[in-house]
């Protein structure tokens, strides 16, 4: 047996996990079933707790070099324009980084590689899909499939970070309870500077439409627009480019022609494992819950759940806490999972798909109050869910 822990998945919540645990002098051996690491956009908001927990082995300060920093968020309708806006500012007392930083995480994902490969504690091992897993009191053993052949490893714990689809999910057994939602999501890239012709756009904005709501997200150098599929719309129809362009046009009057860097059409889904532990195995990150996008909270509890859980493997590890420590991760995780991650993602979700009317006022009302700004804020940047997480003891 490896004296190792062993992480299946090279995405941020992977190599999140890897690095507090090699940060905290625990071996680590990663196994990511792609040849290199992914290249794909996906998640771009880190809130700020976020980046409280990447400061503490380096990482908040490059981020923010290369990505976007957005202290302000806001709504509008079409129907109604501007409802409210917000400013993390107003809870800087509860973090080190009131804002949003807006950056693609395979950009995270390499800071921290970089900052890993010249580790002793880390290893990685590419081509390399962890298929089987097999458990007893002492330690895990892994299937892992690697150029048509397959080997088998073992060390001390595993980690589960490979994705909705997770194989170590699937080998454990552990249902993944939760539905599909009958829309598509279509996130379009443009270079196009929507603060030009927008007056007081903010970074992110949330536009509520009953037919087809929207949202803006600016990075650096796109903006990144997603926009609601209907079931009866084509992948093909979705995908083309005269579609995108005619979603385009709705967002500014007599604008109708863009510049459109790429286009990403994915399926969305609420789900939640029935556990994140299971003997010397967890489950982190979209292994073990996924929710939709609007908000920016799925990569966020994934990287919450790999501190979380890195924390107390490390003491453990080391002798300072008892294996009953780690019970704790899934009390905790999964039910701020339920509570908060998955209820307010749906919630968002229904926000944006009315006429902005009853929702606005509801904001406005947030807005005009600053205790219920405080509160509303460290809600919406997961402080609230994190203090959740401690009061469970």
């Amino acid at each position: 047996m490896q004296e190792r822990v062993f992480i299946a998945g090279a995405g941020p919540v992977g190599l999140v996990a890897a690095a507090n645990l090699v940060h905290r002098g625990v071996p680590v051996t990663v196994f990511e079933a792609g040849l290199t690491l992914s290249e794909e956009s996906r998640a771009s908001t880190f809130h700020p707790p976020t980046l409280d927990m990447l400061d503490g082995f380096g990482v908040t300060a490059p981020l923010i070099a290369q990505g976007l920093k957005a202290p302000r968020f806001q709504f509008r309708s079409k129907k109604h324009g501007l409802l409210a806006g917000f400013d993390f500012s107003a809870i800087a007392d509860a973090t080190g980084n009131p804002y949003r930083v807006q950056c693609e995480q395979s950009k995270l994902t390499r800071i921290l590689l970089d900052r890993l490969s010249s580790q002793p504690n880390f290893q990685i091992e590419y081509g390399s899909a962890v298929k089987d897993v097999t458990q007893d009191s002492d330690g895990v053993e892994i299937a892992i499939e690697r150029d048509g052949r397959h080997e088998r490893h073992r060390a001390r714990w595993l980690i589960g970070a490979d994705g909705a689809r997770s194989d170590v999910r699937r080998s454990l057994g552990i249902a993944f309870d939760g539905f599909t939602w009958p829309e598509r999501f279509l996130v379009i890239s443009t270079p196009f500077d929507f603060g030009q012709v927008i007056p007081g756009l903010d970074e992110v904005c949330y536009v509520a439409d009953p037919q087809r709501w929207h949202f803006l997200l600016q990075i650096p150098g796109l903006c990144r627009v997603m926009f609601p599929i209907a079931s009866h719309e084509s992948d093909e129809l979705a995908l083309s480019p005269t579609f995108a362009q005619s979603l385009m046009a709705t967002i500014v009057p007599g604008l109708s022609s863009y510049e459109i860097a790429h286009v990403t059409l994915y399926r969305v889904h609420q789900r939640v494992a029935k556990t994140f532990a299971l003997g010397r195995t967890f489950l982190i990150g979209d292994a073990a819950h996924i929710n939709n996008p609007l908000g920016g909270m799925g990569m966020n509890g994934g990287i919450h759940d790999a501190i979380n859980l890195t924390e107390r493997l490390a003491g453990v590890w080391h002798g300072q806490s008892s294996a009953a420590e780690l019970e704790r991760f899934d009390r905790q995780r999964r039910l701020v999972t339920l509570e908060y991650i998955e209820t307010q993602s749906i919630q968002n979700k229904r926000n944006l798909e009315s006429d902005g009317e009853e929702f606005g006022q509801a904001l406005r009302h947030i807005a005009a109050d600053n205790g219920r700004t405080y509160d509303y804020l460290l809600r919406v940047s997961m402080i609230t869910s994190l203090r959740r997480a401690k009061e469970l003891g």
